[in-house]
């Protein structure tokens, strides 16, 4: 239905539900928290599930307090670690996971507290 009043064309309600569903696509858009493809958020889970068990493995196991954030293909360790080699040991069994492009090491060295 359209309504003319004074010059001016009212494009009635097909128009503003038109309008309703332009801004309910753009509110969805803009409320997406990644810009990442599926495929590569499930490649991110995957390296983010295997440098975890690499990590939590007997094989490094001085760990205190390690956290792992993967962003397309790049993994960050951050925490506390007790030495340098733990830093280095971590740093390479991350490496050593399919699909990681680069390691970020901002893991500090903490000695543990003596008693």
């Amino acid at each position: 239905m359209t309504v003319i009043t004074g010059g001016y064309r009212s494009p009635g309600i097909a128009g503003g539900i038109t309008i309703l569903a332009v801004i309910t696509l753009v509110l969805m858009v803009a409320g997406c928290t990644t810009t990442q493809s599926p495929k590569r958020q499930v490649d991110d889970n995957a390296i983010h599930t295997a440098v975890m068990a690499k990590l939590t493995g007997a094989h490094v196991s001085n760990i205190l307090n390690i956290d792992v954030n993967v962003t397309n293909g790049v993994v960050t360790l951050a925490g506390e670690v007790p030495n340098t080699q733990v830093k280095a040991e971590a740093e390479q069994e991350a490496r050593s996971v399919a699909g990681v492009t680069r390691v970020i090491n901002n893991l500090q060295v903490k000695a543990p507290q003596s008693r």
